[in-house]
């Protein structure tokens, strides 16, 4: 049998550095895969020595499009290992800065991220307007820019970029690649669709402007929110919560829910009935090996199913009528391993809990590899071949993000979660099986995005009654002075990041951090095999995918993009002997 090999290095419009290699056999279709992430985060260094309150500040720059979801589970690790109790209101503006996160991301990632991947720009020069405005119309009347002279007008300022050279934001795309199946009318809708976002995310992220201070990266605080509260200010108060701000939220919040319906979730069934196959490649370990700690609580300071309105859990195998509890303490259940990873601990055979996790980078060029260890052409499985570890829940690889949470939330039988999901299959014609796929994950995204606009509007009103009930308090400030904190502890703050299951684990020793270990969704999605030669989710994700144009690999792109990778952007750089390489100062 011949064998064809591709490397995608790196893999654009992610967060991070991304390397898929990728073996074609005889059929066009892919036979082996591997994904190598090529930089190293290095925070866990940082953090040590440092004080546990100011832990989040530093989290938080692990990713730049993820903001603020690092700093809320870095929070609730020192809360967890102090004993920390936020109030009523803190836990709701969390929940609102979270909820906020998700809608923007979600609708971020399908068009400026993944949308290129199925739209054909240069295409949209040859659509009729009218059909278009047609066409927008049949699937979604209530969108309120539905004329003709519209869409003429967003052709015509594509036809600038394409006749200039220069197309901008849509550089760098697969015009005209065999795979793109999008008529040109439906591809002008999904160009207006991607402007329109893009102006509508840059409007939702105000509501972090207002809660958090800013976006990227708002400002959280250990026992609360860093959000003062007073009804009885209205004006130039810059990001207190009073009446003013309380109503332009809540006006966003129903701007997002009308997005995600008029514009979202009919673009994904647009493109769901254009591109069928594609239900059934993708799977990865969806519906096989899924993973959540849930999130959302509605209760303050409880994380039981009751109060969790993402549910967690642990299915094994592909059985979906046994959820298994996850305890992220248990150092029997939750172990990373450096089988095939750029570091080094004592037995190289063994997990370790992320309590006694170890950090210690050792670079190889693992032997078989070709090229150079600094220019590496093909590299091989047997040996270390990525800087993200490996890690599994009871010795299983696990996929986690939004279909995984769909599929727990339809094992448990969530209501929000499993009608919206099986009605939509319904109307799709399609089984639940269908959903364990690229185009199955992108459609979990596009159902949990509605769900966290809706969220949005209950969270302002709930704020608003709170506060209207006489409780202004956001911050517990019982246990901030680390005289007040047991000498030694330890904590675990767990969430779901958009992109998946995310947990902080922190150990305090004398008022410091003794270690620091962040397990984040891609870790779980795009770690290396293990020495028993389990594949991770992307690299079982492409397995069967036929490729149409090897030397212009789409599809592969395809499949990656539906997990929105985010691997590390915020490294830090030692020499063997643990000192600084450089340091740059910016005037």
């Amino acid at each position: 049998m011949s064998e064809r090999r591709i490397v995608v290095d790196p893999v654009t419009r992610i967060e991070g550095h991304l390397r898929v290699q990728a073996v074609l056999g005889d059929d066009g279709k892919i036979v082996d895969s591997m994904s190598t992430g090529t930089m190293w985060r290095g925070l866990e260094v940082i953090l040590k020595g440092r004080d546990p309150r100011d832990a989040w500040a530093f989290v938080e720059r692990i990713c730049g499009v993820c903001t603020g979801i690092h700093a809320l589970a870095a929070v609730r690790a020192v809360e967890d290992a102090i004993g920390i109790k936020i109030p009523k209101n803190a836990n709701i503006i969390r929940n609102l800065l979270n909820a906020t996160l998700y809608v923007q991301d979600h609708i971020v990632h399908f068009y400026q991220l993944s949308a290129l991947d199925w739209v054909d720009v240069v295409s949209a020069l040859e659509a009729d307007p009218r059909e278009t405005a047609d066409i927008q119309q049949k699937i979604s009347p209530r969108h309120p820019l539905a004329a003709v002279g519209y869409f003429r007008d967003i052709q015509n300022r594509v036809k600038k970029l394409v006749e200039s050279g220069q197309l901008s934001i849509f550089n760098k795309g697969y015009w005209g690649h065999p795979a793109m199946k999008l008529p040109p009318a439906v591809n002008l809708l999904a160009v207006a669709h991607y402007l329109e976002v893009l102006d509508f995310q840059r409007e939702v992220v105000r509501i972090h402007t207002i809660l958090g201070g800013k976006n990227p990266h708002p400002n959280y605080l250990v026992g609360g929110v860093a959000c003062p509260i007073n009804m009885h200010e209205t004006g130039g108060q810059g990001t207190m919560v009073n009446e003013v701000t309380l109503n332009y939220m809540r006006a966003v919040a129903r701007h997002a829910v009308d997005i995600v319906e008029n514009v979202y979730l009919p673009d994904i069934k647009a493109i769901a009935s254009f591109y069928p196959d594609w239900f059934k490649y993708g799977k990865g370990l969806a519906g096989v090996n899924c993973l959540a700690y849930g999130d959302f609580p509605e209760v303050a300071n409880d994380f039981s199913d009751k109060s969790l309105q993402l549910p967690a859990g642990a299915i094994i195998n592909g059985n979906l009528n046994e959820v298994f509890e996850v305890d992220a303490r248990d150092p029997e259940q939750i172990q990373e391993f450096v089988d095939h990873s750029w570091y080094q601990y004592p037995d190289q055979t063994k997990g370790l809990h992320p309590w006694d996790g170890i950090t210690e980078q050792k670079y190889e060029f693992a032997k078989g590899s070709e090229g150079t260890a600094t220019k590496f052409q093909w590299l091989t499985p047997d040996g270390k071949y990525s800087w993200i570890k490996s890690p599994r829940w009871r010795g299983h690889m696990m996929e986690v993000g939004p279909l995984a949470r769909l599929v727990i939330g339809i094992a448990k039988n969530v209501p929000h979660i499993k009608e919206p999901a099986l009605d939509l299959l319904k109307e799709l014609n399609l089984p639940l099986e269908a959903a364990f796929s690229t185009l199955g994950r992108h459609a979990a995204r596009a159902l949990e995005c509605r769900w966290a606009a809706g969220k949005l509007v209950q969270y302002v009103d709930d704020l608003t009654a709170n506060i209207k009930a006489g409780d202004e308090a956001a911050a517990n400030m019982e246990f901030w002075e680390p005289s007040t904190w047991p000498r030694e502890c330890k904590g675990v703050g767990l969430c779901e990041a958009p992109r998946g299951a995310l947990a902080h684990y922190c150990v305090i020793k004398d008022g410091k951090l003794e270690n620091w270990q962040a397990v984040v969704p891609t870790t779980w999605n795009a770690s290396p095999r293990s020495n028993e030669g389990q594949k991770s989710t992307y690299e079982l994700s492409l397995i069967g995918t036929p490729v149409a144009d090897p030397k212009r690999p789409l599809e592969i792109i395809r499949t990656i993009h539906s997990f929105d990778p985010c691997l590390a952007c915020a490294t830090h750089l030692l020499n063997p002997e643990g000192e600084e390489l450089c340091s740059v100062q910016v005037r």
